[in-house]
């Protein structure tokens, strides 16, 4: 069951809403935060080395203390203010044209630390780490973590209900032109039968932010065990996540670009590549996946359909029958020489939000020397990777639209 509560969310005046909501700390350099930060803006307490001449080291204890000390200068200012009471919230988010409905609420530490709330990435310590900083020092979740749970035609309807009354905020975001539609949940008998539903919902799982969930469960653990009086009421024992329900969720596809051809012409390389795949010369036009194992690759001007062979890949194999495995089986280890997409300085990866524009831009500048593109992953692989206990390799899932942050922040 998945254990969700309510919470007294700190969060922006309706004027002031637009101006603090930011993109998340981690889609961002801190030379493009510095740029893209309005007084008002949430970047200033999730990237506050944007406020030092020069940029500071993100890491720095001034920079943590920065972090604290702009919190608390929005709460003075006004620019956010905690609810009176507990309530749940409801977060749209549209992108060309589709609407997807998230559920604010605090998540359960516990569900967390006992395999209820489910992952599908692995996490590095040293983030991990920076972000328990932030949420130790600030005793508060700035930032909300992407959740997914199957979908419920209550809840569904609970949450049609909700949105046919005017949003408290209701904003088109500068840049993407992504619209985002806030509500507030505080009639009682709402809230209980919501937090009955999920309940009854066995797991929910982590569709983005991998790292800041550890971060918020391992510190709520920290203070756990820190307070000889712990009851597991406590505020603690809960972090910010938006949950949406699986079957408005779209992941899109994550590419990869390579630095170079591991000492192959590209005749080699193409002529290498038809062992394991059916090899089509596109020809000049962008050409995109169209199906599970089926790749597209940019290589000297041209783009090619790479299909894999049958026999080539195992189906069986929750993790065997996804594509990036299927491309760094194949191709970025038998061929181009990458054992380990973790560290290996020769690839790179670009979110298919830039379009296959991007891919062949880095390479026609010499940067890079070929680029494949994915057909993306679907929500039923990613419950069925998670439920069966597995890990997906390196930048496999791209969720978009990203949640803005500074819509509203739990303490504890």
């Amino acid at each position: 069951m998945a254990i969700i509560k309510p919470f007294r969310g700190v969060r922006p005046p309706v004027e002031f809403a637009k101006e603090v909501a930011a993109r998340p700390y981690d889609v961002l350099n801190s030379a493009e935060a510095q740029a893209e930060a309005g007084e008002k803006s949430l970047l200033h307490i999730t990237k506050p080395e944007i406020d030092f001449t020069p940029i500071a080291d993100e890491h720095s204890e001034e920079v943590y203390a920065k972090a604290v000390e702009n919190y608390n200068a929005w709460k003075q200012r006004g620019w956010l203010v905690k609810d009176p009471e507990e309530c749940y919230y409801i977060y749209a988010q549209t992108m060309d044209g589709r609407t997807q409905y998230g559920l604010v609420a605090g998540a359960s530490v516990a569900d967390y630390l006992e395999g209820n709330i489910r992952k599908h990435e692995l996490t590095r310590r040293d983030k991990e780490e920076d972000r328990m900083i932030h949420v130790r020092e600030q005793s508060a979740n700035i930032e909300p973590v992407f959740f997914a749970y199957p979908a419920s035609k209550e809840m569904d309807a609970i949450v049609a209900r909700v949105t046919t009354g005017p949003a408290e905020y209701d904003f088109v975001a500068e840049g993407d032109g992504f619209g985002h539609k806030f509500w507030k949940i505080d009639d009682p008998a709402v809230i209980s039968r919501i937090t009955e539903i999920f309940a009854g919902i066995p797991a929910l799982y982590v569709a983005d932010g991998h790292h800041r969930t550890a971060a918020a469960a391992l510190v709520g653990q920290e203070r756990a065990k820190a307070n000889p009086r712990h009851t597991g009421d406590e505020e603690y024992n809960y972090f910010l996540a938006v949950i949406f329900p699986d079957d408005q969720l779209k992941i899109i596809d994550y590419n990869r670009v390579v630095r170079d051809l591991n000492g192959l012409t590209p005749e080699g390389l193409v002529e290498a590549l038809g062992r394991d795949f059916v090899v089509e010369d596109k020809g000049a036009a962008e050409y995109r996946p169209n199906a599970l194992h089926n790749f597209a690759m940019y290589l000297d001007g041209k783009w090619y359909s790479l299909t894999a062979r049958p026999g080539a890949y195992n189906d069986a194999d929750p993790i065997g029958v996804l594509d990036v495995t299927v491309l760094s089986n194949l191709v970025l280890d038998r061929v181009l020489g990458i054992k380990d997409l973790r560290s290996d300085k020769r690839i790179d990866f670009v979110g298919g939000i830039r379009g296959l524009g991007e891919l062949a831009r880095r390479v026609d500048s010499g940067e890079m020397a070929v680029a494949f593109a994915l057909y993306p992953v679907s929500m039923p692989q990613l419950i069925d990777i998670a439920d069966t206990g597995n890990i997906m390799p390196p930048k496999t899932t791209w969720f978009e639209p990203k949640l803005r942050s500074g819509l509203v922040i739990h303490e504890f």
